[in-house]
C-alpha cells in the first residue's frame, strides 16, 4: 500500500505533465531527453516558453530516482549569426557605396558580397529611427514620436517602449541567441538612465544580454559617458591614445572572440551602432591628417554636390534620368530657407569650413574602418558564410544643428547660440575635433552630404531627412552579389527580415504580455534575383516629425514644405494647419523634384486623406511642432518636483535629469564640510565640464566657485585678489575644522537666459559678488553627470587635474532651487528666445 507522501508524489507529477503537455507536444527535443546535451527549438509563440515537464522519476531516495535536465533552447537548425549595423546622422550621399567621396571600405565591402538598397528609409532623426528598427514598428507606436529628450505625456511621444512591443533582442534571445548591443543607446528614457532605475527599458530589459556603449543620444568621443550594463566605466583614465570608436570595436571582437571559445555553435546577433557622425565630430589625428591630404573638400559644397551627384549615376544608385534638386537661395519652395553659396565667402571662412567638413569626413572614415575590424573577426572565425550583415549609412539624413557657421562646442547652437565671433572660432582650428572641442559643421556641407534630396535630418517630410544608404550580405542566399533592389522600405522592415532569415516567428505573447503585430514587411524577397526588379510589398508608410509630414503610397508621396529650416533654432513656427503641401510621382521622379500638387489637386487630397488614416492608426496624434522647446517639459523622475536637493558624502556619477536644474532660476548651494589637519582641496560638486557647467571646489585650500557659459566666458567667485577687499585679500587657505560655504544666485528674469547676480560666502562673510549678462537657458550638458566629492568627466576650467578628489569631508550639501521662471508664455516663446541669446 502507497504512504500518503508517495501519493502526494504520484499527484504532483502527474499535474506538471498535464500543465505541460500541450508545450511538450509542440516542442521536438533533440538528443537524448533528460541528457544534459539535450535540446530544443521551440515554436516562440510564447517566450519565454511555459516549462516543459519532468521527464525523468522522483522516489524518496535518490538511488531510486533518475534525474533528467530541461532541454536546452537552441535556435532553428542553421539560423544566421547576424551583424546589424547603423552609423549616426549619415545621409544619403556620405559614403562611397553610394556615391559619396568619403572612403568607406566596410559598406563597400558588404555591398560587393550582397546588394544595396537605394530606396530604404529611416524616421528622420535618432532615438525614434533605433526604436522602430529594434522593435519592427513605426516610432509613434512605441511611444518614440520623437527625441527621448524631448519627450512628453502623449502615448506616441512618452519615449517608452511598452511590454506589448518585444524588441528583436528580446525575441532572439529566447529562441537561442547570444545578444549583445554595442555603441549608442538612447532608447532608455532619459528620466530612467540613474541607478534607481527601472531597467527594463535599458538594454538588459530589452533582451540584450551584453551591452557595452553610452546611453544619450551623443557623447564625447575622448571622455564617453560610457556603461558596461548598468555601470558606468572610465576605460579613457590614464590613456591619452584612447577614443571610443576603436574602444568600441575593441570590446566587441573581444566579445565575439570569447563568444566563440564558450559557445562555438550558438548564433550571435550583435546590434553594433557607432556614435560617428553624430556630434561631437571626433576622429582622432591620424584620419584627420589622412583625409586633410585627400583634398576632398577645397571647391566648396555646391561642387561637392556635382561631384557627389556625378558619381551616384555612374555607380547606379539613382536612376539615369534623375534631376538635382536645386541650392537653397530662398525659395518659396523651399519655404524660404537660404544656404550661402561658397563664392560669398571669404577666405578665412572658406578655410574654417573646409576643416570643418575634413574632420566629419576623418569621423565618418575612421567609424567604417573600425566596422570593418569588426567584419574581419567574423571572417576570421570563419563564420562569415553564416553571417547575415545589415549595414545601415545613417539613422537620419545629415546633421543640420551645426548652424549656418559650424561651432567649435556644440552646445552653444542646443541653447539658441547661431553664431560665434569668427577669432573665437578660428582659436580652434588647429584642434578642431580633439578632445578641447565638442564639434559640429556648418549647414552648407551637411545639404551637400544629402545629395540628390533636399533637406536634411529632423525634416521627415523629404527624402533629405529620411532616405538611408543599404547594404545586405548573407553568403549563399544572396546570389546576385554586387546587385542594386530599388524597391521601398523602411526601418521598421528589418525586424521582420531577420525573422524571416533565421526562421523565427513572431511571439505571440512575451512575459505574459499579449504582443502587438509587427507593423514591417520582410525584405527578404528581395534577396531572390528573379525579384531583382519585383514590385515593394511595403505599399504605404506615413513621416512625421515635429510637425513635417509625408505619406507613401505606391510610388507616390504627398509632404509638407517646412515652414522653417531645421538651422534656424529660433524661428517662430506656423499653425499646423498652414503648412503647404507638395506632390510626387517619385517612380518617375527619383530626388521628389518636381511638384505636381498644383497639376493634381485630386490625387494630394486622396494622399492628405491617407496620412490622415496612418496618422489615427499609429499614434502620430496629437501634432505638434513646438521642437527643442519640449526638452523643458516636465518628466516624470525620482526628483521631479522638488525643490531641495540634500547629500552627503561623496556621489558621482549621478545623471543630470536626476540632479537639480539650476537652469532659468534663482538657486543656492550649500556646502558644510571639515577640512583635517593639512588642509584639503578638490571638487566639492560639479555638472557639466569643459563646454557647459559649474564647480565648486577648493583649490590649493581656497574656496572658488566657476561658472561655464558653454566654454565662451567662465565667471569665477573666490577671496583674495578679484573677490571682496577685507574678506580675504590673499586668497588663504581654509583652515582645518568646519566650514559653510554658500553661493547664492540671483537670476534676473523672466525668460530663458537672463543673467543675475551670484554672492559667495565662507562661513558668513562675503567672499565676492558678481554679475553676469547671461546664463546657459536650456541644455547645461548632454553627456557629463552631477558629481560630489569628485569630477569623473572634464573639468569646468583648466585650473585641476581630474579626478579632484575632495581630500576633506562633505559633511552636508544642499541645493535649493526657486521657482522656474519660465512663465507659460516663456515656454511658448522659448524657440523665439533662442536667437536672442547670444545678444
Amino acid at each position: 500500500m502507497k504512504s500518503a507522501r508517495q501519493i502526494l508524489f504520484g499527484v504532483m507529477l502527474a499535474a506538471a505533465v498535464m500543465a505541460a503537455a500541450p508545450s511538450a507536444r509542440a516542442q521536438q527535443i533533440n538528443g537524448t531527453p533528460g541528457s544534459p546535451d539535450a535540446t530544443v527549438t521551440i515554436d516562440g509563440k510564447q517566450i519565454p516558453p511555459p516549462p516543459m515537464p519532468f521527464g525523468g522519476v522522483i522516489k524518496e531516495s535518490v538511488k531510486d530516482s533518475t534525474p533528467y535536465w530541461p532541454p536546452r533552447v537552441v535556435a532553428p537548425k542553421g539560423a544566421p549569426n547576424i551583424l546589424l549595423v547603423m552609423t549616426d546622422d549619415q545621409g544619403y550621399g556620405i559614403s562611397s557605396t553610394f556615391g559619396g567621396v568619403i572612403p568607406t571600405p566596410a559598406m563597400d565591402r558588404v555591398a560587393k558580397a550582397g546588394l544595396r538598397y537605394t530606396q530604404f528609409h529611416s524616421t528622420a532623426l535618432c532615438s525614434p529611427t533605433r526604436a522602430a528598427l529594434i522593435t519592427g514598428r513605426n516610432h509613434h507606436t512605441v511611444g518614440a514620436g520623437v527625441v527621448g529628450e524631448l519627450a512628453t505625456g502623449y502615448t506616441g511621444y512618452d519615449s517608452i517602449i511598452g511590454p506589448e512591443h518585444a524588441t528583436i533582442g528580446e525575441i532572439l534571445k529566447e529562441n537561442g541567441y547570444a545578444t549583445s548591443w554595442f555603441g549608442k543607446e538612447h532608447n532608455t528614457p532619459t528620466f530612467q538612465y540613474s541607478l534607481a532605475g527601472p531597467y527594463d527599458q535599458w538594454p538588459s530589459g530589452m533582451g540584450f544580454e551584453y551591452f557595452y556603449g553610452f546611453m544619450g543620444g551623443e557623447t564625447d568621443q575622448w571622455t564617453p559617458y560610457l556603461f558596461r550594463d548598468h555601470t558606468q566605466i572610465f576605460p579613457w583614465i590614464g590613456r591619452k591614445d584612447y577614443n571610443l570608436t576603436t574602444d568600441m570595436a575593441d570590446e566587441a571582437v573581444k566579445y565575439l572572440h570569447s563568444m566563440n571559445a564558450v559557445a562555438p555553435d550558438k548564433p550571435f546577433f550583435l546590434y553594433y551602432v557607432p556614435g560617428g557622425t553624430h556630434s561631437p565630430h571626433q576622429p582622432t589625428k591620424e584620419w584627420i591628417d589622412k583625409i586633410h591630404a585627400m583634398h576632398l573638400f577645397d571647391n566648396g559644397w555646391e561642387k561637392l554636390r556635382d561631384t557627389i551627384f556625378a558619381n551616384q549615376k555612374k555607380l547606379g544608385v539613382i536612376p539615369p534620368d534623375t534631376q538635382l534638386t536645386p541650392w537653397p537661395d530662398g525659395q518659396a519652395a523651399l519655404g524660404g530657407a537660404k544656404l550661402p553659396r561658397w563664392d560669398s565667402l571669404s577666405l578665412i571662412q572658406k578655410k574654417l569650413y573646409i576643416r570643418q567638413a575634413e574632420v566629419f569626413a576623418a569621423y565618418a572614415a575612421y567609424t567604417d574602418y573600425e566596422i570593418g575590424r569588426v567584419i574581419q573577426e567574423v571572417q576570421d572565425q570563419g563564420k562569415l558564410d553564416n553571417t547575415i550583415i545589415i549595414y545601415i549609412c545613417g539613422d537620419n539624413g545629415t546633421s543640420p544643428e551645426g548652424t549656418l557657421e559650424g561651432t567649435y562646442n556644440t552646445l552653444t547652437a542646443y541653447n539658441g547660440i547661431l553664431t560665434l565671433p569668427e577669432p573665437l572660432q578660428l582659436l580652434h582650428y588647429e584642434d578642431w575635433g580633439s578632445d578641447k572641442t565638442y564639434p559640429h559643421m556648418a549647414v552648407g556641407w551637411t545639404w551637400a552630404f544629402d545629395t540628390p534630396f533636399k533637406w536634411t535630418k529632423q525634416v521627415a517630410s523629404h527624402f533629405g531627412g529620411t532616405r538611408q544608404g543599404m547594404a545586405i550580405s548573407w553568403p549563399g542566399h544572396i546570389s546576385d552579389v554586387g546587385g542594386i533592389r530599388t524597391q521601398f522600405h523602411h526601418i521598421i522592415d528589418i525586424v521582420p527580415t531577420l525573422l524571416e532569415a533565421t526562421g523565427i516567428k513572431a511571439p505571440e505573447l512575451v512575459n505574459g504580455i499579449p504582443q502587438k503585430p509587427i507593423e514591417g514587411v520582410s525584405m527578404a524577397y528581395t534577396f531572390d534575383t528573379a525579384n531583382a526588379k519585383a514590385p515593394s510589398k511595403h505599399e504605404t508608410q506615413y513621416f512625421e516629425m515635429v510637425g513635417n509630414r509625408a505619406i507613401y503610397h505606391d510610388g507616390w508621396v504627398a509632404a509638407t514644405t517646412p515652414p522653417v529650416a531645421p538651422w534656424m533654432l529660433g524661428a517662430t513656427m506656423p499653425a499646423l494647419g498652414d503648412y503647404h503641401w507638395e506632390l510626387y510621382n517619385i517612380a518617375k521622379d527619383y530626388s521628389e523634384n518636381n511638384d505636381l500638387a498644383a497639376q493634381q489637386p485630386d490625387k494630394l487630397k486622396e494622399m492628405q486623406a491617407l496620412f490622415l488614416t496612418e496618422a489615427g492608426k499609429y499614434q502620430v496624434f496629437p501634432l505638434d511642432n513646438s521642437g527643442f522647446v519640449r526638452v523643458l517639459a516636465p518628466k516624470p523622475s525620482a526628483t521631479a518636483g522638488k525643490t531641495e536637493f540634500t547629500y552627503t558624502g561623496v556621489n558621482a556619477g549621478i545623471p543630470f535629469g536626476n540632479a537639480p536644474s539650476i537652469l532659468d532660476k534663482d538657486y543656492t548651494i550649500t556646502a558644510e564640510i571639515t577640512v583635517p589637519k593639512g588642509g584639503a582641496e578638490g571638487m566639492i560638486v560639479t555638472l557639466g565640464g569643459r563646454f557647459g557647467g559649474y564647480g565648486l571646489y577648493l583649490l590649493k585650500g581656497k574656496p572658488i566657485f566657476t561658472y561655464n557659459l558653454l566654454d565662451m566666458e567662465r565667471f569665477r567667485w573666490e577671496g583674495g585678489v578679484g573677490g571682496r577687499v577685507g574678506a580675504d585679500l590673499f586668497g588663504r587657505a581654509l583652515a582645518p575644522g568646519k566650514h559653510t560655504l554658500v553661493f547664492n544666485f540671483k537670476y534676473d528674469g523672466p525668460g530663458p537666459g537672463k543673467g543675475g547676480t551670484g554672492v559667495f560666502t565662507v562661513d558668513g562673510k562675503e567672499m565676492a559678488s558678481k554679475k553676469i549678462a547671461h546664463t546657459i537657458p536650456l541644455i547645461m550638458t548632454v553627456d557629463e553627470t552631477f558629481d560630489i566629492g569628485l569630477d569623473t568627466g572634464t573639468g569646468v576650467d583648466n585650473s585641476y587635474q581630474l579626478p579632484f578628489k575632495f581630500t576633506g569631508t562633505i559633511d552636508k550639501l544642499t541645493t535649493k532651487l526657486g521657482p522656474s521662471q519660465m512663465s507659460a508664455a516663456d515656454k511658448k516663446a522659448a524657440e523665439e528666445a533662442y536667437a536672442k541669446v547670444n545678444n
